[in-house]
């Protein structure tokens, strides 16, 4: 999908298209992290973003669809919160080099030669001791899940995103199960999470 059918799906729904409520792997692996400068890539609505930077983050939000920017300003001024909101492509988005103490990705599905250039300038965009983290649909969520793109091609697995991450020490890389409700029950949706730090 391109921008102007994520501006279509998004301008279509009266309400949030995600929850407002921040993914619970990126609270896991950022929630004992001191505020510092955080970049969040293909924010979409915000919600992680928002989240971030009510705990004191200063908060940096790149998505490329227009609609989906406005909705995050609109949520950071409901929660009180100032972010950096910027619409932009993030496979051509070119970060500063060395500048963030967090760089996040959460569920962004590209054709593996677009996901592993925008991750080459993420991890280049991680400080010295900042963090990175990466959450996605995981391609044996295909198989083995619910959810998510039905294209093997645009589905990370941990070992293809670290592979992207060289210099970084990877501190965790697994294919993790998240339940969510479908209907009247409980299934689960298989994620890859990887989380890294700049040595």
């Amino acid at each position: 999908m391109d921008s102007a059918d994520w501006d279509a799906r998004y301008a279509d729904a009266p309400e949030l298209v995600w929850t407002a409520e921040p993914n619970r792997f990126v609270v896991e692996e950022t929630a004992d992290l001191p505020p510092g400068r955080a970049l969040d890539l293909a924010a979409g609505e915000g919600r992680n973003a928002v989240w971030l930077a009510e705990r004191g983050w200063r908060v940096t939000a790149v998505d490329f669809s227009a609609v989906a920017v406005r909705r995050g300003q609109d949520l950071a001024r409901e929660r009180g919160v100032d972010i950096d909101w910027q619409v932009a492509d993030v496979t051509t988005y070119r970060p500063e080099a060395g500048a963030y103490d967090l760089v996040l990705i959460a569920y962004l599905h590209l054709p593996r030669p677009d996901l592993a250039t925008v991750l080459r300038h993420a991890a280049t965009a991680v400080r010295h001791g900042g963090s990175f983290v990466l959450v996605a649909h995981d391609l044996a969520n295909l198989t083995a899940g619910t959810g998510g793109p039905q294209d093997p091609a645009v589905l990370p697995t941990p070992e293809t995103v670290v592979a992207e991450l060289p210099g970084m020490q990877i501190s965790r890389a697994e294919t993790t199960r998240r339940p969510v409700r479908v209907r009247d029950e409980t299934v689960d949706a298989l994620d890859t999470v990887v989380a890294a730090t700049r040595p």
